[in-house]
């Protein structure tokens, strides 16, 4: 196919310079939502095809295994130094393809070189523990292995961080990876895997397979979630969709690691510092156009403050720059596409009806019929109640008024989803409240910072209908290894636990 739109040919250069193929081979159509008109035509993976790759990371398990883990973690070190050397090159076609403003697809791949760092030293790291044992001469441990190939399941807001979060930390506890990412950004995909072979050439003994990339819809992912050569799936999505991944995996008592919906929050004090709040409040509600799983989507302003920060809340939504994410000045690029552009609408009449007052939210001029541009929406409601109880992935803000900070919280945690939240207060006690067994339950939760722009050195998950699991930082490693109890005995007699007796 030809390649007609100069976003096309741009996309095509920058896949050269990245080491892969050009997309004009295939039946995949995929498009930009800078303009909504196609950037190139990818060959779909079927089936059989899926479960062929899969058995070649099986094949690769044994060698890289055996592999000393700090030996593992220079494959990785590698990656990450491609990475830095491209990082100008794959952010920009990040933003290209899914349509986040050029410095968020800079600091995207930044995320990807940075889990690389903290992967390198793990590897050095995977460490157990020595436990005291009841018995004489006896020493008890408890020891990590690799489990085996991992799939990997990717969203389109997020084409390449978090493959790279999983796949970093699955490679130097050593296991091979197998990665599904989102039919609406696999250029994004193959660029990586393009990117990693190189480091596997640099490596110069990696086993083939060892990272591989399957291309399709539902139909794919599921056989990969199915397979019974894939111990454990990494699934980022939709509460819907993890719905539907769940049982599967637990049909064949697979492991999970689940990361969907978050429906997130934030309650501002009479103390708060209101620059600082609607700065942050206005990044994590109107960042990457509202399409992060951490974006702020309900706000609870205690009555002291709501008269004093909302109308600058609404001169910053009025004033923020919409456009095309090529453009530095631009803070809020497109929607993913007409299907996001809908279900924003739905909300807002949803939220109208319910007697909201609606700030922002209409389509803004573009020069495609096929783009979606919005101007963020900041909704003024009564009460907690119809769409603000649903995950809309898209800019809107819903705002509520508050008196007593139990009665917030209680709010707060009144939805389904439970992954990212935020306080902001001047008082100790109010923030030690939010963070303490009888605040926040979510999983990430944050004070005087929004919800959003999580760093990689701690564990990213939530609670709930966000599904429970955890990536990238602090100890999220032990679900890439399976754990084994040892018990050593470095005696001659065979004293048994529990003062059992059992004497032949």
């Amino acid at each position: 196919m030809t390649l007609r739109t100069s976003l096309a040919a741009e996309t095509a250069t920058l896949l050269a310079d990245l080491g892969a193929a050009p997309p004009t081979d295939g039946a995949l159509e995929v498009r930009s939502p800078i303009d909504g008109r196609p950037i190139g035509w990818v060959a779909e993976d079927d089936p059989a095809g899926a479960a062929a790759k899969i058995a070649a990371a099986q094949a690769a398990f044994p060698a890289w295994r055996d592999t000393p883990a700090p030996i593992r973690g220079q494959l990785v070190r590698l990656f990450g130094e491609e990475l830095r050397s491209h990082k100008a090159a794959l952010g920009r076609l990040v933003t290209i393809e899914c349509g986040k403003i050029l410095s968020e697809g800079l600091g995207e791949v930044q995320e990807m070189i940075d889990i690389c760092d903290f992967a390198v030293g793990l590897s050095r790291q995977l460490h157990g523990l020595t436990i005291a044992s009841e018995r004489p001469d006896h020493r008890m441990m408890e020891s990590w292995h690799p489990l085996g190939p991992v799939g990997i399941i990717s969203a389109f807001n997020f084409p390449v961080a978090v493959w790279a979060w999983n796949a970093a930390l699955a490679l130097v506890c050593g296991d091979p990876v197998i990665w599904k990412p989102s039919e609406k950004t696999p250029l994004t995909a193959l660029a990586c895997q393009a990117l990693f072979q190189r480091a596997a050439a640099r490596f110069g003994h990696a086993p083939e397979n060892l990272s591989s990339v399957l291309i399709g819809g539902g139909e794919i992912g599921a056989a990969l979630v199915d397979h019974p050569g894939v111990p454990l799936v990494s699934a980022t999505g939709s509460t819907r969709m993890g719905r539907a991944v769940a049982p599967r995996l637990a049909a064949r008592f697979a492991r999970a690691i689940l990361e969907l919906g978050g429906n997130n929050g934030a309650i501002v004090c009479p103390s708060a510092d209101v620059d600082l709040t609607v700065r942050a409040v206005a990044f994590a509600a109107m960042g990457t156009a509202g399409q992060r799983c951490t974006t702020l989507r309900r706000l609870f302003v205690h009555d002291a403050a709501y008269d004093v920060l909302l109308p600058r809340l609404k001169a910053a939504y009025a004033s923020v720059a919409v456009g095309s994410p090529l453009d530095e000045r631009t803070l809020v690029g497109p929607l993913i596409d007409a299907a996001a552009f809908e279900a924003m609408q739905a909300a807002l009449r949803e939220a109208e009806a319910l007697g909201g007052a609606v700030t922002g939210g209409p389509r803004e001029e573009s020069e495609s019929p096929d783009a979606f541009y919005v101007r963020p929406a900041l909704v003024e409601l009564p009460e907690q109640a119809g769409p603000v109880l649903q995950e809309t992935f898209a800019p809107i803000l819903y705002v509520m008024r508050f008196s007593e900070l139990g009665e917030a919280i209680r709010l707060h945690n009144a939805v389904g989803q439970g992954l990212s939240s935020s306080i902001f207060t001047s008082d100790l006690r109010e923030a030690e409240l939010f963070l303490s067994a009888r605040g926040s339950d979510c999983g990430i939760a944050n004070v005087n910072i929004g919800p959003s722009g999580a760093e990689i050195g701690g564990a990213f998950g939530g609670e709930k209908e966000t599904g429970g699991g955890r990536e990238s930082g602090s100890d999220a490693w032990k679900a890439y290894m399976r754990r084994a109890t040892n018990t050593i005995n470095f005696g001659r007699a065979l004293p048994l636990a529990q003062g059992v007796r059992f004497d032949l």
